[in-house]
């Protein structure tokens, strides 16, 4: 399942996005896949483009594992 985010608290996202079952992938604009969680390094260089957009960002992902959509769903729900 793909879904498109607005994330304003990056710090819970990924908190919701490292505690998943399956692999969350983000998706690019060239639609080139990247794992997401626990992946550090993405995960500062995303933080980094939050801070640059005044604490927001717009993310698209690639989510397998329905329950893993549910969870990230809800935070998305509740972080908004």
């Amino acid at each position: 399942m793909i879904v498109k985010l607005n994330i304003f608290n990056i710090d819970n996202f990924f908190k919701t996005i490292n505690e998943c079952r399956d692999t969350i992938n983000l998706l690019h604009q060239n639609m080139k896949r990247e794992t997401l969680n626990k992946q550090y390094g993405i995960q500062d260089e995303l933080l980094k483009k939050h801070r640059k957009n005044k604490n927001f960002l717009k993310l698209s992902l690639d989510i397998a594992n329905p329950k893993d959509y549910m969870d990230i769903v809800l935070f998305t729900i509740r972080d908004y």
